[in-house]
Formats: structure tokens, sequence, C-alpha cells
């Protein structure tokens, strides 16, 4: 007996494999990405993307594209949740941002920013890491806005132990004052942060218009200037990744992929972190 449990101690301590000791090391078991979550890389690839309620596409040809792009943090606009509309019928009742999580393997935030068709209609970020905190900001809704529009910010924690900010928003498609007045509330929101931040989302608004021109004057673009709606025959760029402070990001790649499955254009980019 006792030359037994010998044997057995010695086998535990010489083989780290043994009872799930594959610790920190990439998993290939059952299909699952190789993903080294202790080391990660050293640059973030951020996507952007409007999915318009599912009407165009599937969530699982969505989340395909995200993990097609190998993404490690997503801002989503047009996020359903249970809703029931006409024009997606085969969304009906889906909790997208579980959904996508769950087809992309991401971690999930989501913020609502009004009721919708037996639902909820808001924004959404997917990331490979851990969330540290989030909070929903209500954007201005001032005379002349159509709908009510949020900011949804995450507290992410990177695998090198450094903290930045992330957020997803949705600005008002109506008239350019309303939009000022809400990107006049990121920057009172956002510019004592105490961790370098990226927003990206939809701004409905051009590069030249007051609310990107001026509004956004203090902040690094990271995305093209390609254009991003609408996703058949782009005509004008409504869609962006914004970094602050400037001096704390690099910009290591932008692209805008050519893609169907919404009536945006995805925006993609590269950023890393100032040493």
């Amino acid at each position: 007996m006792r030359a037994f449990l010998i044997a057995f101690f010695f086998f535990i301590i010489v083989n780290p494999l043994f009872v799930g000791g594959n610790y920190g090391c990439k998993n290939t078991d059952a299909g699952y990405p190789e993903i080294d979550f202790l080391t990660g890389r050293k640059d973030l690839k951020i996507v952007c993307y409007n999915i318009r309620f599912g009407e165009l596409a599937s969530l699982e040809e969505i989340a395909e594209f995200i993990k097609s792009e190998d993404a490690d943090i997503v801002a989503l606009q047009e996020v359903d949740v249970k809703t029931n509309r006409e024009m997606a019928p085969h969304q009906n009742g889906k909790d997208f941002i579980t959904e996508l999580g769950f087809h992309s393997g991401m971690l999930t935030a989501y913020a609502r920013t009004i009721d919708y068709s037996g639902g909820y209609y808001g924004i959404g970020i997917l990331s490979k890491f851990p969330f540290k905190q989030t909070r929903k900001i209500m954007l201005p809704f001032p005379q002349g806005a159509r709908e009510q529009r949020a900011m949804l910010i995450a507290d992410i924690e990177l695998p090198d132990g450094k903290t930045i900010s992330f957020v997803s928003t949705h600005l008002d498609h109506s008239i350019s004052e309303v939009r000022q007045s809400q990107v006049q509330q990121i920057n009172e929101t956002l510019k004592d942060n105490p961790y370098p931040v990226i927003v990206a989302g939809d701004f409905n608004a051009v590069p030249g218009s007051p609310e990107i021109k001026e509004g956004m004057s203090e902040w690094g673009q990271a995305c093209s200037l390609d254009y991003t709606a609408p996703a058949n025959a782009p005509r004008v760029k409504i869609d962006y990744i914004f970094y602050y402070p400037k001096e704390k990001w690099q910009v290591t790649e932008s692209k805008t992929p050519t893609i169907s499955l919404s009536d945006h254009l995805p925006v993609v980019a590269r950023l890393k972190l100032a040493d």
C-alpha cells in the first residue's frame, strides 16, 4: 500500500498535465481556439459594427465575422434583446448579446437605450478580456432628438495588467445640434478618465461635420476614412474608432472590410498603448 501511494504522488508531481495541470497552455480539444490568455499580444484589435438589429444576417454569421477578424474588443450598435420585429422575423425573441458572446467565445456587456417591440434595443461590447466594471451613461435628449441614446463604458483588464476604458456608443440620427450635445457629453465624461480610452460607434455624422471635426478634435482617429454606409454602395463615413489621450496610443493598422451582414460596413483598427 505504501509503495502504491509513493508511486501515485510521484506520478502527480512529474506529470504536470495530470488532472487539469495544463495551466496557461493552448487548448485545442473540441475545436476551441488557441488563445493564450496569460500573455496575449501587445496590440489590441478593435472592431466597431452597427449590425442593424440582425436584419440582414444570422447571429452566427456576425459572430463568425468577428472570429475571423480575431478581434480583442468589439463595439456593437443596434443590438436587440428579445424583440419582435416584422423586418427581422428570424431574430424574434433572441438575446443578441448573449448569443453573440456564445458564438464568438467572448465576454459580454450590454446597455439598453430604449424599450422596443416587446424587448430592448441598445448597444453592446464583446471582449476577450475581463471587465473590471461597466456603466451606462445616457446621452442628452434635447429638442429635435428622435431617440434616446447612450454610451456603454467598460473598464477592461488587459493581460499585461494594464486597464483601459472601452466605450460603445450610437448617436442620434436626427440633426447635427443634437449630436453636438451628445459629443459634448462624451467629452465631459471621458476627458478626466483615469485610464486610456477608446470610443467606437456609429456617430451618424460625416468627418467634416461639427460634431466630428470640432467635437472630437482632441481625440485621435484610429479608423480609415473609407465610407461605411450604406454597405451595398458606401457613400458616407459615419462609423469611427477614436482614442484618447493621443500620446498614449499608437495605431498600427486600420481597415474597412467589405461585407454585407448589415447596412453598415464594420471598421477595424489595431492599437497599442505607448510604453
